[in-house]
């Protein structure tokens, strides 16, 4: 998979329907994202999604793809995603691995919000 397809697919992932995230998400897959249950199957990411409101619009940067060997791409980026007022940044992995000829899963995902610093407390004394 080319990187402009893997970046088609990688957004597709935020802003396609449920149906459409079935089709992509292996049952295998692992999660890791910043609400409860926290870490989760691609099954339960599956019913998750079908539950969800899906991004109006994703916008990616910072792009690194890997490819540590054939049939297997892992991806990094930073996402601002939107849907009606509310507003989403992360920053995101993905691995993706051939099943068969033009015929790729996500096997593991995961998303990591900006950490917000707290400021220091100074020590008594």
């Amino acid at each position: 998979m080319d990187d402009d397809r893997v970046w088609s697919f990688e957004k597709s992932l935020w802003t396609g329907d449920a149906d459409h995230y079935r089709d992509l998400v292996d049952d295998a897959c692992l999660m890791v994202l910043p609400q409860p249950p926290f870490v989760m199957s691609g099954k339960q990411a599956i019913e998750a999604v079908a539950h969800t409101p899906r991004w109006s619009d994703i916008a990616i940067s910072q792009e690194q793809i890997a490819r540590p060997q054939e049939g297997l791409i892992v991806i990094a980026y930073h996402a601002k995603a939107s849907r009606g007022g509310e507003a989403y940044e992360a920053r995101c992995t993905s691995t993706y691995r051939r099943l068969a000829h033009d015929t790729w899963r996500v096997v593991q995902h995961q998303q990591t919000p900006p950490i917000v610093s707290r400021p220091a407390v100074e020590a008594a004394g």
